[in-house]
């Protein structure tokens, strides 16, 4: 299988009458991690809903290709198939169907008909993952999400990643909420997968999760747009100095041209 290449390019997305994405173009391929992170109301859990094909996002411009298939022509489910996997900063709850059966389901909806995984396959596996994880794993037959701490919630996000096995997988705020422990668990179900065949997009606010899933490649991000790109160090500056700092260089620069 050839390694995976996401291009977003020149993307303007609205929601209503109000533009948030403002020309982003960002280029993510198998093998590498990529970080983005910016100040509330910059538009990165939108960038997150829309490649994922959020119907209240509505796209004005631009493209986004997975492999070179264009995903804004996709629904949801079919951007899934295609590899495309989002761990969501607030998951939600699903009354009456339990995370055995939600996740097995959506690993038949992936796979050729008449090939669907065997119930003994998927349990093996199923359990092999948990206890990775260190769930328990009385959390595969409860409803999926209900009743789940905030903690629980992101490791769950975590275990469908690993057993779906996505091309890419872009984690909203996956760290958002979480003590060091469970940062810890997270981060390694992330560095896991890490390979020519998986590339991820994390979104976050804080250094701290790139201490223990080290990004190749640091965007920021304000008002729809990347304004800075840069290697691990980038975060590390940008945790010294704040966002502030990038703005007063996003002044400078306009001032100067």
């Amino acid at each position: 299988m050839s390694t995976p290449v996401l291009e977003i390019s020149d993307l303007h997305m609205r929601i209503d009458e109000k533009q948030i994405l403002k020309g982003l173009t960002l280029t993510i391929k198998g093998g590498e991690i990529h970080a983005v992170m910016g100040p509330n109301g910059t538009g990165k859990t939108s960038l997150a809903q829309c490649l994922m094909g959020h119907p209240r996002y509505q796209i004005t411009g631009g493209s986004v290709r997975l492999d070179g298939q264009d995903m804004l022509a996709m629904k949801p489910d079919e951007r899934a198939r295609h590899g495309l996997f989002l761990a969501m900063q607030y998951p939600s709850e699903i009354s009456g169907v339990t995370t055995a059966n939600f996740l097995r389901a959506a690993i038949n909806a992936r796979r050729e008909d008449g090939s669907s995984i065997s119930l003994k396959e998927f349990r093996d596996r199923l359990d092999e993952v948990m206890r990775y994880l260190d769930m328990d794993p009385k959390f595969a037959n409860r409803y999926l999400n209900e009743g789940f701490s905030g903690g629980e919630k992101k490791r769950n996000e975590i275990l469908q990643m690993l057993m779906l096995k996505p091309r890419i997988a872009i984690l909203d705020e996956i760290d958002s909420g979480l003590d060091i422990d469970a940062i810890k668990v997270v981060s390694k179900g992330v560095n896991s997968l890490k390979g020519a065949d998986f590339g991820a997009l994390i979104i976050t606010h804080y250094q701290r999760i790139l201490d223990y899933v080290r990004p190749d490649f640091v965007h920021i991000m304000v008002d729809g747009t990347i304004v800075k790109s840069g290697g691990p160090e980038l975060a590390l500056e940008l945790d010294k100095k704040g966002y502030e700092w990038v703005r007063t260089e996003l002044a400078q620069s306009t001032n100067q041209a």
